[in-house]
């Protein structure tokens, strides 16, 4: 069979797969494409339109452990090297499949190189825009002493990956790092993550919360906060004790601004 060049999906995949920086892009990506799923929508086949009610049949396989999962494909041809019979397929948008499976087991291009599995949780968050698992908020209501410093092994990885995360978001400013120890809540201390960034910033705290719980040093918690100029307490320790890790190059937003660059 002839190779076909990758899908914007496909590419978007294979960079997630391989850095954890392009995961929110890739979830994106997928919510707004189309798959393809083996089964019929009535006498149908190929590319449908779904309608409220309508009769559509997907086809299940099973696990090596026997637990069922729905298969999806970013191609036909990737669906079609997954097969070794002909059988019916759908083309539908992946948000509609996401939707009309809620709370299945889904398995995207399962004999691939790669792929992805979906939990029924991790599909309701993606639905709701909120990729991945949802961060918990911790609101301090009363004045807490804290330790703060510096972690004495590096989470190299887990920074390098923000970094190249937040470059994507032009609204931020900076991101500093600092091991945090609340001994009236915590057993040990644990990484917190400040970013200071202009307006509206939850859909950066989200994506840089899930990154960070992927690539946390033994997987372990890592708290994020807003840092804001002239705000006491952890803004300031940031501002005044810490070298950001991550700075917005101003020299770039200005050249974009002015004009500057590749036609």
């Amino acid at each position: 069979m002839e190779t076909q060049p990758e899908n914007p999906l496909e590419t978007s995949l294979k960079l997630a797969a391989n850095e954890p920086a392009h995961r929110p892009a890739f979830f994106n990506t997928l919510l707004n494409s189309s798959v393809y799923i083996l089964g019929t929508a009535g006498e149908a086949d190929g590319h449908v339109n779904l309608e409220a009610g309508s009769n559509i049949s997907i086809a299940h396989w099973q696990k090596p452990d026997g637990t069922p999962v729905i298969p999806f494909f970013s191609s036909l041809q990737t669906l079609q090297q997954s097969i070794d019979s002909e059988q019916s397929y759908l083309e539908i948008p992946a948000r509609s499949l996401f939707e009309i499976t809620l709370g299945a087991l889904l398995f995207l291009n399962p004999k691939s190189p790669y792929g992805k599995e979906f939990f029924p949780e991790e599909v309701r968050n993606l639905l709701a825009d909120a990729v991945g698992q949802a961060a918990t908020t911790r609101t301090v209501e009363k004045d807490t002493n804290v330790l703060l410093g510096q972690p004495a092994e590096y989470p190299s990885q887990m920074v390098n990956t923000l970094t190249q995360l937040l470059a994507k978001h032009s609204n931020v400013k900076r991101a500093f790092l600092a091991l945090m120890h609340d001994t009236s809540v915590d057993e040990k201390p644990h990484l917190i993550v400040g970013i200071e960034a202009d307006g509206d910033i939850d859909r950066v705290m989200r994506e840089a919360g899930n990154v960070a719980g992927d690539t946390a040093p033994d997987g372990g918690p890592v708290d994020l906060c807003r840092v804001i100029e002239g705000e006491p307490g952890l803004s300031d320790y940031f501002l005044r004790e810490v070298k950001p890790f991550y700075e917005r190059k101003w020299g770039s937003k200005l050249r974009s601004l002015l004009g500057f660059g590749k036609a």
